[in-house]
């Protein structure tokens, strides 16, 4: 089975931070997949930018390097990869000052395009301390028109005060149909089947409610540190850099209305109710509903590592790089459903995924010696391995009596599909120059998510709440298993 392409518009792609980390890892082999599958019109340029000093050529052989490093060797062919590094160009701009803006402008408008289709998108591919600035000056050099697009990465602010005060800004130049806030994960092939499992089967929306779900629990986990962000994550930690964005993204999906539609807006009208209805977290219940932790040396994939402190080169920090949240949702669907929420740094293993549990059956008729009878379970990995597993109890096949297990029905898509997996970024930067705003979050999307968030660090502060230590290699601080454990349940064991 091969996936459907479809063409876009003839687009230009000017990426600020183009020979930055995000660009080497991920937009540039995402972008080269797209060429190669043949999804990019001939005219299409990608331009990269920043302050740096580089030529068209040495930018074209970082390219080369990102795609040999980042792509696997039966994805690269010579004439794909030679073909796609024609597209790109580069050139030196400042962020912050005047330097480079018009010789962009130039190139920009150098184009011909008699039917007035071309896209314009800028990606900013930098730190978010630079995104105001470049908002404003793509905005007062004239770069906008009626096909732009603006690509934002996270986060938007540290705080609801900081998020509207860059969307304000935002908003002087682009109108909202304009903006793209990215979130990667809302484009893993998972999180879209999420939709596909809920909305076009009659099996589970039926039972998708406090009725027939006992909790859900949603795990993001990383194995690495820091990776050359101690800057910026000493700044946001745990609940501000993975929480706010992914996670409570992740939640919304779960949890929505089904929309009328498929709509862009249709679809965050309903992210937007469930955030909304949040039961707050505050110093009234903070030291109930949260755990912060902070990984001290341990060992991760059998090498040693140091601590958080040691990694970030300070005797002190109250920064939390683990935190886990039972979260609710005050509505009628999922009233007295917990939501666990975890995610942390140096934990045992990478792994992001989803786990709905069901309510457990009323009345057993089978006898003590058919084993346990285990809660059905809805696992949906995100990473590694995307895939779908339905847990539930069959008889274990032979003679002997009624014995059961609890087995997995395995939705892998690798498996079932037999085509290559893309990457999130794949389809995100292709639903930009699309327009198709439905993975991407809407203004009020983030200032909600935020004012739901706030509290909690605030509420930290004021009951002295600080991180508790817990081993590298390990899932995060015994509290964080207390957190689910005093409610008669446990996390999910990978599998």
């Amino acid at each position: 089975m091969s996936s459907q392409i479809i063409p876009v518009d003839p687009f230009d792609y000017v990426v600020f931070g183009g020979n930055g980390d995000l660009a080497e890892r991920k937009l540039l082999p995402a972008l080269y997949h797209r060429d190669h599958d043949g999804q990019m019109p001939q005219d299409s340029r990608i331009i990269g930018a920043s302050r740096t000093h580089i030529s068209d050529e040495e930018y074209r052989a970082f390219a080369r390097e990102a795609i040999a490093k980042h792509v696997k060797p039966e994805d690269t062919h010579t004439t794909s990869v030679e073909r796609f590094v024609s597209r790109l160009h580069y050139r030196q701009v400042d962020a912050r000052a005047d330097e480079g803006w018009d010789e962009l402008k130039a190139f920009l408008e150098g184009v011909e395009d008699g039917n007035g289709t071309r896209v314009r998108a800028f990606y900013l591919a930098v730190g978010p301390a630079l995104f105001a600035d470049l908002a404003c000056r793509i905005g007062e050099k004239g770069l906008v028109d009626a096909n732009t697009r603006l690509v934002v990465e996270k986060p938007v602010g540290r705080d609801l005060e900081s998020a509207r005060e860059l969307n304000d800004i935002i908003g002087r130049y682009f109108t909202e149909d304009q903006v793209f806030r990215i979130d990667h994960y809302l484009g893993k092939e998972t999180v879209q089947n999420l939709m596909a499992l809920r909305f076009a089967n009659a099996l589970y929306e039926p039972i998708w409610n406090s009725a027939h779900i006992d909790h859900v629990q949603i795990t993001v986990a990383e194995s690495v540190g820091l990776e050359g962000r101690a800057g910026y994550y000493d700044k946001a930690g745990a609940l501000r850099d993975m929480v706010q964005n992914h996670i409570l993204q992740l939640m919304c999906l779960v949890a929505l209305e089904p929309p009328p539609t498929l709509d862009a807006d249709a679809l965050r009208d309903e992210k937007l109710k469930v955030l909304r209805a949040l039961t707050p977290i505050d110093a009234s219940n903070v030291e109930s509903r949260t755990v912060r932790g902070q990984y001290k040396a341990g060992a991760s994939d059998g090498a040693a590592v140091r601590s958080y402190l040691d990694d970030l080169g300070e005797a002190q920090s109250d920064t939390e790089t683990f935190v886990a949240i039972k979260a609710e949702i005050g509505n009628w669907r999922w009233a007295g459903v917990p939501f666990y929420l975890r995610t942390g740094k140096r934990l045992s293993e990478r792994m992001s995924e989803i786990v709905v549990t069901f309510r457990p059956i009323p009345h057993s008729i089978f006898a003590g010696l058919s084993g346990s009878i285990q809660q059905n379970q809805l696992v949906m990995r995100l990473q590694p391995n995307e895939g779908v597993k339905q847990w539930l109890m069959i008889k274990d096949p032979g003679p002997g009596g009624m014995r059961l297990r609890h087995v997995p029905l395995d939705m892998s898509f690798a498996e079932s599909f037999r085509v290559r997996n893309p990457d999130a970024y794949e389809r995100l930067l292709m639903d930009v120059i699309r327009g198709n705003q439905t993975l991407f979050m809407r203004r009020d999307e983030v200032e909600a998510a935020w004012n739901w968030i706030d509290p909690i660090p605030q509420a930290w502060a004021e009951k002295s709440m600080k991180p508790q230590g817990y081993t590298a290699g390990t899932w995060g601080p015994s509290s964080g298993v207390a957190l689910i454990e005093r409610d008669g349940r446990t996390w999910h064991e990978p599998d």
